[in-house]
């Protein structure tokens, strides 16, 4: 079987399928300043990361120590551990939340504003074609968010899961602490991508395309967040005798009571307290009580949640880049 090379113009641009190192290296050339802001912001981020580890979390241990010896209370709230759990909690919400910068940048630089032009309408015309455009204007900012925010999450992974005992808040069901933690992150930059590349190609002009890339992004991501904990299916704890407290480090989801057969969750459980066992007993059952459950997802549950909105994310950015190529094939037909 012979090979078939791909076709080259006059000036040495590939025209064979797939994006072409010249819009590559187009891409590369006009949105530079993008993608330097970008990559200063990650390794900004994770250098301060690493100073916090290497530097100021043995201040803060110090700190605690000192404060320990001295007999005073409150040790955890010094200002070691202040100094380090604080500026570790502001990462996490700049992490978890980059994705909507992406979105922005998608919707009004990336192809808004060269719809708007008429830049793209000029590549067009020098022997791009429109597919071949778009793909070099996803895959190149899908590479560089890719590669940034996943070196984001292994990063802030180290930091946390290192210095538990000086960080205030350690729950890992925690919004921004759960996002910053695992592929999720990566999934929501690369779905601000495409949601934001699909909007600036039906409204084709930069600043309306950058509101509605972010507030569309945003609005997904409060509705996942509102929704996570009913992504896995969560595990369960009854009692016949007694209120059920879930394992350490769970994620308490509800709390409840079995009355008349009936799951009803946060019964006033107080008017039956301090009575004595006996009394207790005839207590819960005039009331119709007849046992005790919670519900909740354990520790171990985090990697199933992280996958399942992963694989969402990452389901809605290929439809809603198929539906960007519609778009633009609609438009340019």
């Amino acid at each position: 079987m012979t090979a078939v090379a791909p076709a080259v113009t006059r000036g040495g641009t590939n025209t064979g399928p797939g994006p072409g190192w010249g819009t590559v290296r187009t891409v590369l050339r006009v949105h530079r300043a993008a993608l330097l802001v970008w990559g200063a912001l990650v390794l900004g981020l994770s250098g301060w990361l690493v100073w916090l580890a290497s530097v100021t979390a043995d201040e803060g241990r110090a700190n605690q120590e000192a404060c320990e010896r001295a007999g005073r209370h409150w040790c955890d709230l010094t200002f070691g551990t202040f100094g380090f759990s604080e500026p570790v909690g502001w990462i996490a919400v700049l992490t978890a939340h980059v994705f909507l910068a992406v979105a922005a940048f998608a919707g009004g630089a990336l192809i808004g504003r060269e719809l708007e032009s008429g830049t793209a309408h000029l590549a067009w015309t020098q022997g791009v074609t429109p597919a071949r455009w778009l793909t070099a204007k996803l895959a190149v900012p899908a590479l560089a968010v890719a590669l940034g925010a996943t070196a984001l999450v292994l990063v802030f992974r180290w930091v946390w899961t290192a210095n538990q005992d000086l960080l205030w808040v350690t729950g890992w069901m925690q919004g921004e602490v759960f996002v910053a933690r695992g592929p999720v992150t990566v999934a929501y930059a690369l779905c601000a991508l495409a949601l934001g590349v699909l909007t600036a190609l039906l409204l084709r002009r930069a600043l309306p395309a950058l509101g509605v890339s972010f507030a569309a992004t945003w609005l997904l991501a409060l509705f996942l967040a509102d929704r996570r904990a009913s992504l896995w299916p969560a595990a369960s704890r009854t009692s016949a005798t007694q209120v059920v407290d879930p394992p350490d480090g769970a994620w308490r989801l509800e709390t409840g009571a079995v009355v008349h057969g009936r799951r009803v969750p946060n019964v006033e459980f107080w008017r039956c307290d301090g009575k004595g066992a006996e009394v207790w007993r005839r207590c819960l059952e005039d009331n119709g009580v007849t046992g005790f459950y919670t519900t909740y997802h354990p520790e171990s549950h985090f990697w199933p949640l992280q996958l399942v909105e992963t694989g969402v994310l990452l389901a809605i950015a290929t439809v809603a880049t198929a539906a960007a190529y519609q778009v633009l094939r609609h438009r340019t037909a």
